[in-house]
């Protein structure tokens, strides 16, 4: 732990993140229909400092999410639309030459649309590495370096970054450097028959939803630091690691699935995002330390973009999904 805190002061504050937290989802809730895991994944990764990826074809509500958030969190939100012509001056901003009253000529730095809290990378899978490679630093350092000063985003700063699964011709895959600043990966499913009736239903007859702040900045910086005091037992921290290392097929922990199917496997950031969001889990459930049911429950949106399949797994068409399952219901909970 980060600090000495009284088991009584640790339970105190772990009861009131709990209530806050499903506050939070209850208004995002009051915008977004259904789509519970993606709500929970998106703000997990908003409270504890990681950037989400979303899989899932256009028209779902992946920019009402972010809007509401922004709303509901009281941040600054900016989207950028990428497209194969983006520059990344276009995302982080340039200098570019002005001329004060007396003539004389200076460099002036307009910032770009990076310059937010709730960044909205829409369809980034559009534009060029060139492009895609502007969002690296922001993502992990959460600054921005140009002319050879390095500007720092204001805090807290969070990407959510979409891309469609179906439309691939046009597209850059992102490379897995990139893809591994990325907490979590999520796809978003189609909407089932009553959740799709109540959207068409709200369009039609033009209901705004007003939603209400329920925390600020400053509080979700504050939150970050409880979340450093959430208890991680050494079987616990264990357990992230040895459920990482089943996705090496070269390892003693990998199932006969990730054995066959899968060249590489998941990264130490992969144990550390682990880690983190299970502890958002436990104190969103009350609890001021971390069980293995909290590893497990964010285990394939930590891991499945980060397992890389094999030629036999591409040939398959083998669900990298299906692996990972495999590789969380083969682990013991003791090794």
């Amino acid at each position: 732990m980060s600090q000495t805190v009284s088991p009584a002061e640790l339970q105190a504050e772990a009861d009131q993140f709990q209530a806050e937290f499903q506050t939070i989802r209850d208004a995002v809730g009051q915008v977004i229909v259904g789509q519970n895991d993606v709500v929970e994944a998106t703000l997990t990764a908003i409270l504890c400092g990681g950037n989400v990826l979303l899989e899932g074809v256009p028209g779902l509500g992946k920019t009402e999410l972010v809007k509401a958030l922004s709303r509901v969190l009281k941040l600054d939100f900016s989207r950028i639309q990428f497209t194969p012509d983006l520059m990344p001056a276009d995302v982080i901003g340039t200098n570019i030459m002005t001329a004060d009253e007396g003539g004389n000529y200076n460099f002036e730095f307009r910032e770009g649309p990076v310059f937010t809290q709730l960044l909205l990378a829409d369809e980034i899978n559009r534009a060029t590495p060139k492009t895609q490679s502007a969002l690296l630093e922001t993502m992990q350092e959460g600054t921005v370096t140009t002319g050879g000063k390095t500007r720092h985003l204001k805090q807290p700063f969070f990407v959510l970054a979409t891309q469609n699964p179906i439309e691939q011709e046009g597209t850059f895959p992102l490379p897995e450097a990139q893809l591994d600043r990325f907490m979590f990966k999520v796809v978003v499913p189609f909407l089932n028959r009553d959740e799709l009736n109540e959207v068409v239903s709200r369009t039609i007859l033009r209901q705004q939803v007003d939603v209400d702040t329920v925390i600020d900045g400053p509080r979700i910086l504050h939150l970050r630091a409880v979340l450093d005091r959430v208890v991680v037992s050494d079987p616990m921290r264990d357990y992230a690691c040895r459920l990482v290392l089943s996705t090496h097929p070269d390892t003693e922990y990998a199932p006969e699935k990730a054995k066959q199917f899968l060249r590489w496997g998941a990264s130490p950031r992969a144990a550390q995002s682990l880690i983190r969001a299970a502890r958002v889990r436990a104190l969103g459930q009350g609890r001021p330390h971390v069980a293995c049911e909290d590893i497990r429950h964010f285990a394939n949106d930590v891991l499945q973009h980060r397992a890389l399949l094999n030629y036999d797994g591409q040939a398959e068409n083998i669900s990298v999904q299906e692996i990972i399952a495999e590789c969380v219901s083969s682990l013991p909970t003791e090794g």
